[in-house]
């Protein structure tokens, strides 16, 4: 039976029409295979389904002498191969590091169950390896070799959840093999989307709304599953997939590029990560494999990297954020801004010109978006959410939004270029270009204008930086974001100014205890959690998941947000934190590192997660005064690392940064 289309009634599943008739259905699963990409185009509107088949090789033998019928099957990561026993043979195969796309022109309808014909010069790469790892297979005599379609996707991770494009639509596609050994949770954890409206675990590495429109793209998937075929291929921290690259870039990119910015990918946006003057560091992170071997210890760009931070602490620098995702909300009366309250934990209703940190939660109290709001005028507000949050947070505010039309949601991503300006001198180089009163009693910290930039109008300046440090970030037309660039950088030029990129914002947020969607904020924790209960109002009104704060304000929380300090650590020698460190409290497992960065200030290893208490059945035990728990005098905490304990410092900050007569006082926790 073939489906022919699913049918959305206001953008919500109503039925299956079939080639048997036609199916009414509450509730939609797309888990159609690689079929799935096709099979998400039969609706209206159509539904984005990221994944692309590879052909994937394996032989089998005739019967070998002495084969154990209980032999283990054998993964040779090294080799890209893996075995197994096989009626008395073995079945050899293996994940080949560039990959040979199948059904670039579609895929057949009369094809089932079929397979694609022999190759034997691409598989070589694998025969090799596997007559290494298993000797008795040069004289095994070959029954057939296979060659089959498996579906990947852009990042290799598994498509889950539901689609953005149509309410109760699902998915669960792009699994490979693994979804064999992983289908049982598949299972468990789809269902509990369904049905409450989110898994209990964190899947948001798999989740479907991680992608944006361009990962649907028939032919950019085709040339980055050549890549992501290769899942036994061994990859690095900061490691950067190298196919179907260079696409969503900004204004200042060509001009970057000749400055040795290093770029990283997020949501298929070109960011500058590192700057360097080295033609080799250039070619180790650019669009090429020829990549050169990674590291689990000290990065090559350390010494980059700390040059950036402190001209940023010290001089000025510029770095490109233009990648980050904008919104507009705006309507004619108030609706904009009830909307954004219903929506936000912290109070929007705040004079123009404010800029207002706030999480969007879910019934749960966790975070479904971490943003930025600024009321601007008539009834108009410009929101600013990470990079990866582009798709996650539109659906979020679609899928919340009045029914009658009266709010206007608008993604003006593309429509701005984002310049942040950080350091110490920033205030005086903005005044050079703009002519503006930079200082703190006139520009005060959280605030916005709409200034001019040399010959450029309309630019947003935010007092903000994420980072902790003094500045501004610009959101500039992105046809002025060129010339804005330019004009800083020639009046910059006697205050120090230079290019930084985003590893020196991580380790300046680090080191100040910013935490950061997707990495330390997720849909599973929520603002007591994560030490952001002062960007709660609950005195504001209803907002969703008020009422789960509510509980845990009262019942008190199990798990908190911590900072760590390594001590022993030898940071050109020992092997680095990258995040998923386990950490422990008095000998115990208690939590899991989500963040890390050396703080250059304090000439240490930091490390950022979340601290846990469970009784001795595993249980989550509550406290209300969870800081008491972790700062105890007795506790002594240990980051594991590559299998090595290192003792650490913790730290909690009780109360946010504040600001007296503009300056800004970080307030932190009793030291023990």
């Amino acid at each position: 039976v073939g489906v022919e289309s699913v049918v959305a009634k206001r953008r919500v599943v109503s039925h299956v029409e079939t080639t048997a008739g036609k199916i009414e259905c509450e509730y939609f699963v797309n888990c159609a295979g690689m079929w799935a990409h096709s099979l998400g185009k039969k609706s209206k509107p159509q539904v984005r389904v990221p994944l692309h088949p590879c052909e994937h090789f394996y032989i089998t033998t005739k019967p070998i002498e002495g084969m154990d019928p209980m032999m283990p099957v054998v993964r040779d990561y090294d080799g890209l191969v893996y075995f197994r026993e096989w009626s008395g043979g073995i079945l050899a195969g293996g994940f080949e590091p560039v990959a040979k796309p199948a059904f670039l022109q579609g895929i057949p309808n009369d094809f089932q169950f079929g397979l694609l014909p022999d190759d034997w010069d691409h598989f070589q790469v694998l025969l090799d390896p596997i007559l290494h790892r298993y000797p008795v297979m040069e004289t095994a005599n070959v029954h057939k070799m296979f060659n089959g379609p498996e579906s990947f996707t852009p990042d290799g991770h598994w498509n889950l959840g539901a689609a953005s494009e149509i309410k109760n639509y699902y998915v669960a596609a792009g699994m490979v093999s693994m979804g064999i050994a992983g289908a049982g949770g598949i299972g468990k954890y789809l269902t509990e989307w369904i049905i409450d409206g989110m898994p209990s675990i964190d899947l948001s590495s798999h989740d479907i709304l991680r992608h944006v429109p361009h990962h649907n793209n028939q032919q950019f998937l085709a040339e980055r599953v050549k890549e992501t075929l290769g899942n036994y291929t061994l990859r690095y921290p900061t490691e950067q997939r190298y196919r179907g690259r260079k696409l969503r870039t900004s204004p200042l990119h060509t001009r970057l590029e000749v400055q040795g910015a290093c770029f990283g990918e997020t949501n298929a946006y070109e960011r500058p990560m590192w700057f360097t003057n080295s033609h080799d560091d250039y070619l180790y992170n650019q669009y090429n494999s020829e990549k050169g071997k990674g590291t689990f210890g000290k990065p090559t760009f350390f010494d980059n990297v700390k040059e950036e931070y402190w001209a940023c602490k010290e001089h000025v620098c510029l770095i490109d954020m233009s990648s980050f995702t904008k919104t507009e909300v705006k309507s004619k009366g108030p609706e904009a801004l009830e909307f954004l309250q219903y929506l936000s934990s912290n109070n929007i209703e705040q004079p123009i010109g404010t800029i207002i940190h706030t999480g969007m939660q879910n019934e749960f109290g966790g975070y479904e978006n971490d943003c930025t709001i600024v009321p601007m005028e008539n009834n108009t507000f410009f929101m600013i959410s990470p990079t990866s949050q582009q798709t996650r947070s539109l659906n979020w505010l679609r899928k919340h939004r009045p029914l009658d039309g009266s709010v206007e949601i608008r993604d003006v991503t593309s429509a701005y270029a984002g310049i942040n300006v950080i350091g110490p001198h920033a205030p005086q180089l903005l005044y050079d270009v703009s002519g503006i009163n930079t200082s703190r009693q006139e520009f005060k910290q959280m605030t916005c204008k709409v200034i001019d930039v040399g010959f450029a109008s309309n630019i947003i300046a935010m007092r903000l930086t994420h980072s902790g440090e003094d500045g501004f970030v610009l959101y500039v037309p992105s046809e002025y974001g060129l010339h804005v660039y330019e004009t800083l950088v020639k009046a910059g030029k006697d205050y120090g100014i230079r290019d930084a990129g985003y590893y020196a914002l991580r380790e300046l947020r680090i080191e100040k205890f910013y935490a950061y969607w997707g990495s330390d904020l997720t849909t599973h924790t929520t603002p007591l959690e994560s030490g952001r209960e002062f960007r709660v109002n609950f005195e504001k009104g209803e907002f969703i998941g008020r009422d789960a704060l509510l509980t845990q304000r009262e019942n008190g929380i199990s798990k908190r947000f911590a900072q760590f300090f390594l001590n022993d650590f030898d940071y050109e020698t020992d092997v680095w934190p990258w995040g998923g460190e386990p950490i422990y409290r008095n000998g115990k497992y208690c939590g899991t590192i989500t963040s890390t960065g050396y703080a250059h200030t304090l000439e240490r290893m930091t490390c950022l997660g979340f601290v846990t208490d469970t009784d001795s059945q595993g249980n989550k035990v509550l406290h209300k005064a969870m800081h008491e728990f972790i700062l105890d005098k007795s506790a002594k905490y240990e980051i594991a690392i590559a299998g090595k304990k290192f003792p650490a410092e913790v730290n909690l900050y009780t109360k946010p940064t504040v600001y007296q007569n503009g300056e800004p006082v970080f307030i932190p926790a009793p030291k023990r």
